[in-house]
């Protein structure tokens, strides 16, 4: 019912965008001695969002975010892991699922209010 709105789908995508950052990056840490590994990086949720909105499918904000090489300088072991860039692009997830977490709670406390439930 409520995730038929498109803003708590934005949202929701926004939250699920941040976990998936989160499980890309924790893949290039694990591997980051690996030689020969080469990182990867999810698509900004901008470029997403972009994507979603020029298909004409219902169900646009459940398509998969796409992943790409990374583009960082490889090591003489030829990895291309940067475990600097991988803290921060981490960071920068927890910081967007807060933010979606937020806005979609704050969302749904609103709906509710306006029912008269709480």
């Amino acid at each position: 019912m409520f995730s038929d709105l498109s803003l708590l789908q934005i949202y929701s995508a926004m939250a699920r965008h941040a976990s998936e950052t989160q499980r890309v990056s924790a893949n290039n840490i694990s591997r980051a001695g690996e030689p020969g590994f080469k990182a990867s990086e999810v698509e900004d949720f901008q470029a997403y969002l972009q994507r979603v909105a020029a298909s004409a499918s219902p169900d646009a904000m459940t398509q998969a975010f796409q992943t790409r090489n990374a583009d960082t300088p490889a090591a003489p072991n030829g990895n291309t892991v940067s475990l600097e860039n991988e803290v921060f692009t981490s960071a920068q997830a927890v910081g967007q699922h807060n933010m979606a977490l937020t806005v979609y709670t704050k969302s749904l406390d609103m709906l509710r209010m306006t029912l008269g439930r709480r």
